[in-house]
């Protein structure tokens, strides 16, 4: 079957609009009595993945719902927990034990006794 030069088929719409890529944006507000209740953000971006690339978008790639490699890729993880376990210890470091606020005391209460006995 034969279609008209001059025509374009919805395969060759389909390959202009991921090749070029759409953006349809839009916002929903729902007010009442003049107070905004609720806005709801639309945003649709249809491309290919070579499009979605090309400016930027590749989340599949590292959301481990969409990719396998993502979840075996975990080294933000490991950098998180390194860091918080450095975090801890600088913090358990920077704070004086209960024996220093002791002796600290003792060492205070000798001062005092020594003075008062002057």
């Amino acid at each position: 079957m034969k279609t008209p030069l001059g025509s374009n088929s919805l395969v060759d719409v389909l390959e202009t609009v991921l090749d070029k890529g759409v953006i349809i944006a839009g916002d929903i507000s729902i007010n009442l009595a003049e107070v905004e209740l609720i806005t709801i953000r639309i945003r649709l971006f249809i491309a290919s993945v070579d499009k979605a690339k090309e400016v930027g978008m590749d989340w599949w790639e590292t959301d481990p719902y969409f990719s396998s490699n993502a979840a075996k890729d975990n080294r933000l993880e490991e950098e998180n927990r390194e860091l918080r376990e450095r975090l801890e210890k600088l913090e358990s470091q920077s704070q004086p034990s209960g024996n220093d606020k002791e002796e600290e005391a003792s060492a205070s209460g000798k001062a005092d006794s020594e003075e008062s006995s002057s």
